[in-house]
């Protein structure tokens, strides 16, 4: 599986915490390897976001991705409960 990002993916990113960051990197090797992992409670999005696939990271930190292809993901959010649905 092929990972991209995009840049407002980057930008949020960025702006979270050592802790968070190598959490996510643990989640997308997770996510890799099996994307139905439980620890991941991966689902689908309706509404404004449907068509995007959610993952936990950690706590309230979610990760946001679209399935380009069979072959590649492209991570589009990162950021907690509220700041990605409020």
């Amino acid at each position: 599986m092929k990972i991209r990002y995009a840049k407002r993916f980057v930008k949020q990113f960025s702006k979270l915490k050592p802790a968070e960051r190598a959490r996510f990197y643990e989640r997308q090797g997770l996510l890799e390897r099996d994307s139905f992992h439980v620890l991941l409670n991966h689902h689908t999005l309706k509404g404004k976001f449907a068509g995007l696939h959610s993952i936990n990271v950690s706590g309230d930190l979610r990760a946001l991705y679209k399935e380009v292809n069979d072959e590649m993901v492209l991570f589009q959010l990162i950021g907690t409960h509220r700041q990605l649905y409020e």
